[in-house]
């Protein structure tokens, strides 16, 4: 006789943004989840298990964070109704755990109140309750229980064992559908907030001390732009100052590991596929990791902090003149990892206007795939020479290709903004977060995730295009007699001086122009595909011979055109997908494609004619 396997109990997580709601999932789930999308929408899916102490099976599910259930965006479009069992292929969850953060519960119990209305079984987490407590803010969690009717838990998701209180509960109780409350039916909830704080929530001050007087030179009108300034500045110093010294260290490696391959292939097509392919291609664009990540370290850090979100704040009046809005930082600051995050991040956007806005604008933005090609022709064409005994010049060419960006994104939008016919303005309202110390444990794992992600790119689509570039530098061989190096008679050759005339006017030579066609396909491989061509063609295959290999056989110009090029070209296959499944239009395609080459193309121009008479 055999046992019917036992359902697990659905419990999905709800709460505002920053209540700390997904940390508490990574608690309870660790490694056991998985991350997918809803069907037929771009919006994350986080599902995770784990087991009470009796053996309880629980199925997580990590919804989307909201601010209100009646919003028009498409992340909380999807809370509302996952909730409400209405999500095609979704039944209800069985309980509905609440997150709300302790230190903010004047904004977070009006949300606990909203989900309530709905009917549904639910706990209160109450969650960072040591900062709380830090703070002299004192909770009477009995209290609060009777007033919501609902159970109420104390949690901290970022120590071990700071949710054993929710997962007793889960444990031991049999949700069961409760009756409406009067106080969460009402109208007007942020009146009933109020009564609620006033009965079971004692606090000292609204808004914490030491937050407030950081607050008074971060978010100062004339010194808050000053300083984010400067802190996007050294973020860029310290890509070459602490990422260079490891590049070249991996470049060196590979280097003595393709010449002992060398030495003991024979020679012939394998060796030249090991040698000028795998290390000579692949192994460049590996070469500069260290710098992604020392970029991605940073934006970890100055996002566990909670200064981004007043660093949007900062931004909103100026991006607002240009058409954008401040809720377009966050993507755009995820574009500088990658642009299909940053066009996804949009789905927080309700505004539909504002949105297409932000996904046209977001792959502007430098993403790290963008770096490989700027560290490889910076390092080759500019000094590194200090200014002012601080400075390294190739760092500020680095930040100048950042603010081009950047630039080049407001100019954009403020043409947008002039085309369109509505004009109306839509203000921010956001919340922002306390000052914490990064956690190095969050920050290992995010650079752990990127790092990966990198790698899993490296031995894809990288490592097969460059094997390809490979294969179209090397066959067909040169016919007998021939004068010219092997390569000009490849197909590698053939097809890059037919591309070559329509490039010839930005300073590009046929090496250049043929690799920007895997370039469409992943910008990294422009290095790959540059490294593997003059590799064939007798070059050494680590980064600095490279660089020096470049630097004989193209001007400065030339170079300085190409980083600009790669400043605005047209985004990557992935990111067109990416853009056609988010806005469901083809013709929003075809104008990020159309008006960013069209950009690329005019300032690569300029910069080329320019560069050629003056450097």
């Amino acid at each position: 006789m055999s046992l019917a396997p036992v359902t697990p109990l659905r419990v999905a997580l709800v709460g505002n943004p920053n209540c700390g709601k997904t940390a508490l999932f990574n608690l309870l789930t660790g490694a056991r989840q998985k991350v997918a999308n809803y069907a037929g929408v771009t919006v994350e899916r986080k599902e995770g298990r784990f087991a009470t102490p009796s053996g309880r099976k629980v199925q997580l599910l990590d919804l989307p964070g909201a601010y209100s259930l009646d919003s028009t965006s498409p992340d909380e479009r999807v809370t509302h109704d996952v909730l409400l069992g209405r999500y095609p292929g979704e039944a209800a969850p069985d309980l509905i755990v609440c997150v709300a953060d302790a230190t903010n519960l004047r904004l977070h119990l009006r949300f606990v109140l909203e989900v309530q209305r709905m009917g549904r079984p639910m706990v209160l987490a109450l969650n960072m309750m040591d900062a709380a407590k830090r703070r002299g803010v004192e909770v009477n969690v009995g209290e609060l229980a009777r007033q919501l009717g609902m159970p109420v838990v104390e949690t901290v998701a970022v120590r071990r064992g700071g949710a054993q209180a929710l997962i007793e509960l889960i444990d031991h109780t049999t949700p069961e559908k409760p009756q409406a409350q009067a106080a969460a039916a009402a109208d007007d909830l942020h009146g009933t907030v109020r009564a609620i704080l006033a009965s079971a929530v004692t606090m000292p001050r609204a808004t914490d001390a030491r937050d407030d007087a950081i607050d008074r030179f971060a978010l100062h009108p004339v010194l808050g732009p000053l300083i984010l300034s400067f802190v996007m500045f050294l973020v860029f110093q310290a890509v070459y100052s602490l990422g260079k010294p490891l590049t070249d260290a991996i470049g060196d490696g590979f280097t003595w590991l393709g010449a002992a391959a060398g030495t003991a292939l024979p020679d012939g097509p394998l060796r030249s596929l090991v040698t000028d392919a795998l290390f000579g291609g692949v192994g460049t664009v590996l070469g500069f990791l260290p710098e992604i990540l020392v970029l991605f370290f940073f934006i970890l850090v100055l996002e566990e902090s909670g200064y981004l979100p007043r660093a949007a704040f900062l931004l909103d009046r100026m991006m607002v003149a240009v058409g954008l809005t401040g809720r377009s930082f966050i993507p755009l600051l995820s574009s500088f990892a990658c642009a299909i995050p940053g066009v996804m991040g949009t789905r927080s956007i309700s505004d539909p206007r504002d949105r297409l806005a932000t996904i046209l604008v977001a792959p502007l933005m430098t993403c790290s795939a963008r770096l490989p090609v700027y560290a490889l022709l910076i390092g080759a064409f500019i000094p590194h020479r200090m200014m002012f005994g601080v400075f390294n010049m190739q760092g500020l060419v680095l930040f100048a290709l950042y603010a081009a960006g950047i630039a080049g994104a407001m100019a954009v939008g403020w043409v947008m903004k002039k085309l369109r016919r509505d004009h109306r303005e839509h203000a921010l309202l956001m919340e922002l977060p306390s000052y914490r110390l990064p956690r190095p444990r969050d920050v290992a794992i995010g650079l752990w995730e990127r790092g990966a992600i990198f790698l899993k790119r490296l031995t894809g689509i990288i490592l097969a295009l460059t094997v390809l570039m490979w294969f179209i530098s090397t066959f067909p061989s040169p016919p007998a007699g021939a004068t010219l190096p092997a390569i000009d008679y490849s197909i590698a050759g053939y097809l890059g001086r037919a591309l070559q005339w329509p490039f010839a006017p930005l300073g590009f030579n046929w090496q250049m122009s043929l690799s920007l066609i895997p370039a469409f396909a992943a910008r990294e491989t422009a290095v790959a595909a540059l490294a593997t061509v003059y590799s064939v063609a007798g070059g050494d295959a680590d980064t600095a011979a490279l660089g020096h290999t470049l630097a004989q056989n193209f001007s400065l110009a030339s170079a300085l055109s190409l980083m600009v090029w790669f400043a605005f070209a047209p985004q990557c296959m992935s990111t067109l997908a990416v853009i056609r499944r988010e806005t469901r239009s083809w013709r929003a395609v075809v104008v990020s494609f159309g008006y960013m080459f069209v950009v690329a193309y005019a300032a690569s121009f300029v910069t080329y004619q320019v560069a050629r008479h003056f450097v």
